[in-house]
């Protein structure tokens, strides 16, 4: 897999600089500016035994697994939790009139923002967008990080999604699901004790089959700061992404404020329709005359691949 940034992974705590300077521009896959090929500071594994989760979430794409952990992060990270978001690609074609090094480094500096806001620490892998593949290579990626980050909880996408990138790295943490404690498997970082509780963030693909929330949880406390948060990532959520267009977020002050509220709103939707959707499974967590008031919510389905909990460790593993 050709590589984009100079070395094998960015990663960046959400309260820390990028670690390195960037030059003159450079074009997707062909840089005209060396870098240093070390990687930015790493993101500190949390303290061991310190009673405290810790929680990997990834995305395919440096907003994914913004959108994944949203409030969920910002509830465990005030609750003094460890959360860690991971982008498996660099992102940098997913832009309507931007790509290469500067649309990676423009995305990185959105999430870093984002992880900033929301209390986390963020990491971007350097691979290309849309190029991202099932090797041994990567497995051995995805295994280091979850057991660096020594995980209880992991969450990704499930494998069928609309977006390669998005099934791979679904494919991905599956494949790490049992990897992680494997002693001889990538031996430099030690196997994991016990095996994490694997996580599916929710979609609306049926076929082969369907989401199924096994978690619920509302997030309407949080959902102005999180909203603030995610509202970093202009060049997704204001421009449109891949599919946008320079009509989208037009440079008039007046236009640019309009286009700030329908996206925030858009957003607000999203959680507001999990709530609706999973409020069945928000009355296992709550109990059904609280459930009937929460307003916005996220859920997650069990991977099978990964150790299976008991409804008393959920409510452990989302403490809310």
């Amino acid at each position: 897999m050709k590589k984009n940034l100079g070395f094998s992974a960015l990663t960046l705590m959400g309260v820390c600089g990028l670690g390195f300077a960037l030059g003159s521009m450079w074009n997707h896959g062909s840089p005209d500016v060396a870098l240093a090929k070390e990687p930015a500071a790493q993101a500190p594994a949390p303290p061991a035994n310190d009673g405290k989760l810790r929680i990997i979430i990834f995305g395919a794409h440096p907003d994914d697994s913004e959108y994944t952990g949203a409030g969920v992060a910002v509830k465990w990270a005030r609750a003094g939790h460890h959360v860690k978001f991971v982008s498996t690609t660099n992102g940098d074609i997913g832009h309507w009139g931007q790509a290469g090094g500067p649309l990676a480094m423009r995305r990185i500096k959105e999430v870093q923002e984002v992880a900033k806001k929301m209390g986390v620490a963020v990491e971007v892998m350097d691979n290309h967008d849309g190029e991202i593949m099932p090797t041994l290579e990567n497995r051995r990626a995805f295994t280091r990080l979850i057991r660096q980050w020594n995980a209880d909880i992991v969450i990704g996408p499930r494998t069928n999604d609309y977006h390669p990138d998005h099934r791979y790295t679904g494919i991905l943490l599956q494949d790490s699901a049992f990897m992680v404690a494997v002693p001889f498997f990538c031996p430099e970082v030690p196997a994991l004790q016990k095996n994490p509780v694997f996580l599916y963030k929710s979609d609306r693909f049926q076929k082969p089959n369907p989401f199924k929330a096994d978690v619920a949880v509302g997030i309407d406390e949080v959902i102005e700061p999180t909203l603030d948060a995610l509202l970093e990532m202009v060049s997704q959520i204001h421009e449109g992404g891949a599919n946008g267009s320079a009509d989208l977020y037009p440079s008039d002050p007046a236009a640019r404020k309009k286009r700030d509220a329908q996206v925030r709103q858009g957003l607000a939707r999203r959680y507001a329709g999990a709530a609706n959707q999973y409020r069945d499974v928000l009355a296992k967590f709550y109990g059904a005359e609280a459930a009937k008031k929460i307003q916005y919510a996220q859920a997650f389905e069990i991977c099978e691949y990964g150790r299976r909990p008991s409804m008393e460790e959920l409510k452990k593993m989302f403490p809310f």
